[in-house]
């Protein structure tokens, strides 16, 4: 009862007034890296479309569906998309500052699992909506792959 008052003013007279500003300057690089997130997933299923248009090769389609699987754990091409919340380290150190804001890596680290998180979500519904060995017809693969991917992307 003696700390909640006056917890109640500090909270309400130097925090409470900030807090919109500093999501919306915390959300910028959140916000850019899970647009790269989905642009990244988006780039590698045109790809296995545009190798499935050029071979017709099912069998290396599904190596293709295979290596889309592994994205999420693929450091090299999740690298541009992890770049973009590394931003956060330089506003969290104005937040640090300012509101004794600690453990800056643990935020930035656990965004960029949540993006992997993300990736894997995604290849996985993709992997669970398109089956290349259900596939009879040949001339509806890449139609049905983009349909799949847009699915996905909603």
């Amino acid at each position: 009862a003696t700390v909640s008052e006056p917890a109640q003013k500090c909270c309400t007279e130097n925090i409470q007034p900030f807090l919109t500003s500093i999501l919306e300057e915390l959300m910028g690089p959140v916000s850019s890296g899970f647009t790269e997130v989905r642009s990244l997933f988006d780039k590698e299923v045109n790809e296995i479309i545009q190798n499935f248009q050029k071979t017709k090769d099912t069998t290396k389609l599904k190596e293709n569906v295979d290596q889309l699987m592994n994205l999420p754990f693929n450091s090299v091409k999740m690298e541009p998309c992890y770049l973009k919340v590394n931003l956060l380290q330089e506003l969290l150190q104005d937040l640090k500052s300012r509101f004794k804001v600690y453990h800056i890596d643990f935020v930035v680290q656990r965004t960029q699992n949540f993006m992997q998180e993300l990736m894997e979500n995604a290849v996985y519904t993709f992997e669970q909506l398109f089956s290349p060995s259900h596939q009879a017809d040949s001339a509806k693969v890449a139609t049905t792959i983009e349909k799949v991917k847009l699915r996905v992307l909603k």
